[in-house]
């Protein structure tokens, strides 16, 4: 899967999952629950213990034939912070990349690599820069003020930016970060709750991606937009 392919299925499916859990099978387990209630793009954070055997064991399972299918998984790494660690990801069979900050070395090494990068940013400056060092994804964190509204404001005079929000994203909220312009939406804590992951209730986090990805499919909108890009 090229970094573009991979931009225009996050668009189509929209959600991610995004899991942080202190032990391996704990992580599988609740992702597998995610998958089961319908997601499709799912990130293993590199601070759960196992990550790497997780990335491998979920790359390794595929819903369709077709090697871009649908409904095919897409197994990303989070928290990715050097290039050592992009390297020992994409080895794994990740096949995108997120970090919670923008480092143009990291950037430059998924590019290197074959594989999206979406680094963190927080303002209009930090999002052009990561965006010109060549990430075709920005991660929105954390969770400004104002959110979806935050959101529609820079987007109106950067349209070219492709934003996906990974943190204060909600099932009452989903829909407004969505229709504010948002790529796609990242979700953490709204699907692996604590509670959920102590009680090992992978019923209930089943249950809830099913309920996110409703309210986020609830918002109409067709073909990805096209906005003249001043830096190509």
């Amino acid at each position: 899967m090229t970094p573009s392919t991979f931009v225009a299925t996050l668009w189509a499916h929209r959600t991610s999952a995004i899991v942080r859990a202190s032990e391996q099978a704990l992580a599988g387990d609740a992702m597998q629950a995610a998958v089961a209630g319908g997601v499709r793009i799912v990130e293993f954070t590199l601070t759960t213990p196992g990550a790497h055997e997780l990335i491998a064991d979920f790359s390794a399972r595929s819903g369709l034939p077709e090697e871009d299918g649908l409904d095919r998984l897409v197994v990303g790494a989070g928290t990715v912070l050097t290039v050592a660690q992009a390297e020992q990801a994409v080895q794994a069979g990740a096949r995108f990349l997120v970090s919670p900050v923008a480092d143009p070395q990291v950037i430059e090494a998924a590019r290197s690599l074959g594989v999206a990068m979406m680094p963190g940013v927080h303002t209009p400056t930090e999002m052009t820069m990561a965006h010109r060092a060549g990430a075709p994804l920005l991660k929105l964190f954390p969770a400004p003020a104002g959110g979806p509204t935050w959101l529609r404001s820079v987007l109106a005079p950067l349209p070219f930016l492709r934003v996906v929000p990974t943190n204060g994203v909600d099932e009452g909220n989903i829909a407004a970060w969505l229709a504010a312009g948002a790529w796609a939406v990242g979700l953490v804590a709204a699907l692996f709750t604590a509670d959920d992951l102590e009680r090992r209730d992978f019923g209930a986090i089943e249950q809830r991606a099913r309920a996110l990805r409703s309210a986020a499919f609830s918002v109409a909108r067709a073909e990805p937009p096209r906005s003249s890009d001043p830096f190509v």
